[in-house]
């Protein structure tokens, strides 16, 4: 149903990025990637449509995420990109439409535009009532229970007046607006986007629409359980919290801190996470960009060129590719793999025990321990010296550890 439903964003989205290619000029009107006259015209010809539905799947194919506006410029998104692929890209564009139901249709002009907000803001109620009847709801019904929730968002700011008030305190169009046409309105919205069908005074869900609300609902539950208490903290202190959990109650800590937030934002707050000094920190951002899954791609294919995130980055996007997880670092350079090592090392230096790190130096790539200490110290990592340091302490044998007492002394001074 979703990839029917957005056929048509899909083509126009796709006829754009053939035709027009990255960097060409006049494809759109505006810095809002909007399309010019002579590309809607032009797409038109090629597609075989009006030039109004061609803006009308343009603008589709936006609010779904298969065209992304940067800066002055549209390209196409990465759910175009793993469109064919990957059906979670498929239902999360749809999703996102969903989402933006209000924009995909326009709002009266006729009303306030804070009647409008407060009949969005209440429609999240209104679809979970469909949801959960699981058929036709009459509309009547329907405005009832908007009626409902609209006065509890009003009293919810205090603008209902307690006891006998000389004056209304809030504006009289706004208490006085009748929501039967708003109503229509926000129903006619949901049901072009596919979320229900709407006719014969009654309304009901879509298999899709039930679906998401369904998923917006986990959503909340999900949130409203963080198990650690974490949901409400910063991604780096977030992580911090995690780090003393097993690995399923950590990725259920992570489920719940992203369902608390928009995609978007937790990406670009976990990636800044693992950019900090603590290398514990970054290895358990990446765990964590793993429950986020295909909408956190872009983000790690584009700090690939960042030494420090790198073999991070590629390990998270061969296992995105379908590499299996113990094969997935043959991706890595032995220089890429060498770093990591001595990352792990200092994160296990700093957070773990000392057995931990005597673990940890057998399972480096090097047969040999001095051929590991010198590609160690080849690849210069800043905490090497460190890691050093804290494995010679660690080690039960003497002669090793004064091979990596003296391989430490020599990084720290240059030779």
């Amino acid at each position: 149903m979703a990839r029917t439903g957005l056929a048509g964003a899909v083509r126009v989205a796709r006829w754009a990025d053939a035709v027009l290619g990255p960097g060409s000029a006049g494809a759109t009107a505006d810095g809002k990637a909007t399309l010019s006259d002579p590309t809607a015209e032009r797409a038109a010809a090629d597609l075989g449509l009006s030039a109004a539905q061609v803006r009308a799947d343009w603008d589709t194919a936006r609010l779904a995420g298969l065209v992304e506006v940067h800066g002055d410029s549209a390209r196409p998104g990465w759910r175009l990109r793993a469109w064919d692929r990957d059906d979670s890209a498929v239902l999360r564009g749809w999703v996102a439409l969903f989402d933006a139901w209000s924009l995909a249709s326009p709002e009266p002009a006729e009303h306030e535009p804070a009647a409008v907000a407060e009949v969005v803001s209440a429609m999240p109620q209104v679809l979970s009532f469909l949801q959960l009847s699981a058929g036709p709801v009459p509309v009547e019904q329907l405005l009832d229970l908007l009626q409902q929730r609209v006065t509890e968002l009003r009293t919810e700011r205090c603008e209902i007046p307690y006891g006998p008030q000389p004056e209304p305190v809030s504006p009289p169009q706004l208490t006085d607006t009748p929501l039967e046409p708003l109503l229509d309105w926000a129903l006619r919205a949901l049901a072009a986007v596919g979320a229900l069908t709407y006719g014969d005074a009654q309304a009901t869900l879509t298999p899709l629409g039930s679906w998401a609300v369904w998923v917006k609902l986990e959503q909340i539950c999900v949130a409203a359980q963080s198990p650690a208490g974490n949901i409400e903290q910063s991604a780096e202190d977030m992580l911090r919290g995690c780090a003393q959990l097993r690995p399923n109650a950590a990725r259920a800590e992570y489920r719940a801190w992203l369902a608390a937030r928009p995609v978007g934002s937790a990406v670009t707050q976990l990636i800044d996470a693992a950019r900090g000094e603590d290398a514990l920190l970054r290895g358990l951002a990446f765990e964590a960009l793993r429950v986020v899954g295909a909408p956190a791609e872009p983000d790690v294919r584009s700090v690939v060129t960042e030494s420090a995130l790198r073999p991070y980055a590629l390990l998270w996007l061969a296992e995105h590719d379908g590499v299996d997880p113990e094969d997935a670092h043959e991706v890595l350079t032995r220089e890429e793999a060498t770093w990591l090592w001595v990352d792990t090392a200092a994160a296990v230096a700093d957070h773990g025990e000392a057995p931990m790190l005597v673990r940890h130096l057998e399972s480096a790539l090097q047969p040999t321990v001095p051929q590991l200490l010198d590609e160690v110290r080849a690849v210069g990592h800043p905490r090497t010296v460190q890691v050093l340091v804290a494995l010679a302490a660690a080690h039960p044998d003497p002669a090793l550890a004064k091979a990596v007492r003296r391989a430490a002394f020599q990084v720290h001074t240059g030779g």
